[in-house]
């Protein structure tokens, strides 16, 4: 184990030799993990919410546009941070050195409570309801297929980052090879009704709210930095991690456009808007039921690609929060065999699966936007801060478009905070509650570790 070195922030900045976890990551693998992340349920189910709120087909267009514009701003902002800063823990770390210890705690708790488990849960409940429509179970067995699901990526992680990631690849490349196909066949047969021309054309009434628009497709953006809570198992950080968020954004990005215009191709706005199970509608209708059963199955795939990959990276950060004496030391130690974080691995399963279980979809993934996007706008702002405050630090990538990319994002991220409080009240009130639950818990870690 090698010499740990303590930062003014409190943050330990760890190298290769004192992670504890094996360097098993390349940039294919890392684009997996935000592709693969990225793309779960919501481009199947979303574009219906989509429709029914903002009635234009041509603005939903350009909110989708504007979606991955904002994303993108993000990716290629935190891989500046991960560049300088290529160890275990990503935000975690970016914040701590950007703003001190008790912020990127706040966060890492943040991400155990609420963030990340309750995408991990959202994702769950999403995979029960389209596994009980396949197979005609109730309440109860949704719940328990949900439940499933978490238990067994848990499992296959806990054996390894190098399973994990073998995994995570092959169930991305299914998942954006099954919606190429269904894209193909969608265009194929709306050149016969030349509806998707039809649809951009026609006079549009009024809009109703383009902000809850865009909170929804920002779900369906979520999970584009987990990458960087992996950097500590990456074998080349600095180029892997800026190259994988570009790379993999843009082309999420294109895959979206494309699966919603494959929508338009074959279906009326008003057949979008009246179909929550849109991508199952369209094919439905193109190819009949088997084509629905075949969406159905990708969701699936989809869904479980989308998990794995918030399963494998989120212990990364406790691990992280543990290695730098602001958690439990437990979670700080990895399985002799197979180098995974395997306690945190089981808490945060454990977690989520109660979460699954006591939340609805739509809940859960207004909780896990409103919480997240706070702290993201803090983390890009961080770079800012950082150019300030550390001028010679190596950057080996510069997010391009200096400031106004990061600045863009960050009055994004505010808008999107604030808007939620003024919808969501109750649900924000609880949500930053349970954050700043954290704040004795970070205070007894720091006395603890002040004493040792």
């Amino acid at each position: 184990m090698g010499n740990i070195e303590k930062v003014d922030s409190g943050i330990r900045s760890l190298g290769e030799d004192s992670q504890g976890l094996r360097r098993e990551l390349n940039f294919v693998d890392a684009t997996a993990i935000v592709v693969g992340t990225i793309i779960g349920s919501a481009i199947f189910l979303i574009p219906s919410v989509i429709a029914s709120t903002v009635v234009s087909v041509p603005i939903i267009f350009m909110v989708w546009i504007a979606g991955g514009i904002l994303t993108l701003c993000g990716a290629l902002s935190i891989a500046e941070l991960g560049s300088a800063y290529p160890d275990a823990g990503g935000l975690y770390v970016y914040l701590g050195k950007a703003y001190g210890p008790l912020l990127s705690f706040l966060y890492g708790w943040g991400l155990l409570t609420t963030i990340h488990s309750g995408s991990i849960a959202a994702l769950a409940v999403g995979f029960g309801i389209y596994f009980g429509h396949l197979f005609a179970l109730g309440v109860v067995g949704q719940r328990a297929a949900a439940v499933a699901c978490i238990a067994l990526l848990t499992a296959l992680n806990c054996l390894g980052v190098r399973l994990g990631k073998f995994a995570q690849n092959t169930l991305t490349a299914v998942k954006v090879g099954g919606i190429g196909a269904m894209i193909v066949m969608l265009f194929a047969y709306g050149t016969k009704t030349d509806l998707f021309h039809a649809s951009f054309s026609r006079h549009s009434p009024p809009l109703v709210s383009i902000g809850a628009a865009l909170v929804a497709i920002l779900w369906a953006y979520e999970g584009w930095h987990v990458v960087s809570f992996a950097a500590g198992e990456m074998k080349s950080p600095q180029v892997d991690l800026p190259r994988s968020l570009a790379v993999g954004t843009a082309l999420i990005v294109t895959i979206y456009l494309f699966a919603n215009a494959s929508y338009y191709a074959v279906l009326t706005p008003r057949e979008v808007s009246s179909n929550p199970a849109v991508a199952a509608a369209a094919m439905g209708k193109s190819y009949g039921a088997p084509a629905a059963v075949f969406i159905s199955v990708l969701i699936l795939v989809s869904v479980l690609g989308s998990m794995n990959g918030m399963v494998l990276t989120g212990p990364r950060v406790y691990y992280a929060m543990a290695r730098d004496r602001l958690f439990f030391g437990v979670f700080g130690r990895t399985s002799t065999k197979y180098q995974s974080p395997t306690l945190a691995l089981l808490v945060q399963g454990v977690w989520a699966s109660f979460l699954s279980c006591s939340n609805s979809y739509q809940q859960l993934f207004t909780d896990v936007i409103f919480a997240a996007w706070l702290f993201y706008g803090l983390t890009v702002a961080g770079v800012i801060v950082l150019r300030r405050s550390q001028p010679k630090l190596s950057r080996p990538y510069r997010v391009p478009g200096y400031p106004w990319v990061p600045l863009l994002f960050c009055m994004a991220s505010a808008g999107i905070f604030f808007s939620s409080i003024v919808e969501f009240p109750a649900r924000s009130a609880i949500g930053i509650a349970l954050i700043l639950t954290g704040i004795p818990l970070f205070l007894m870690f720091r006395h603890k570790s002040a004493n040792q």
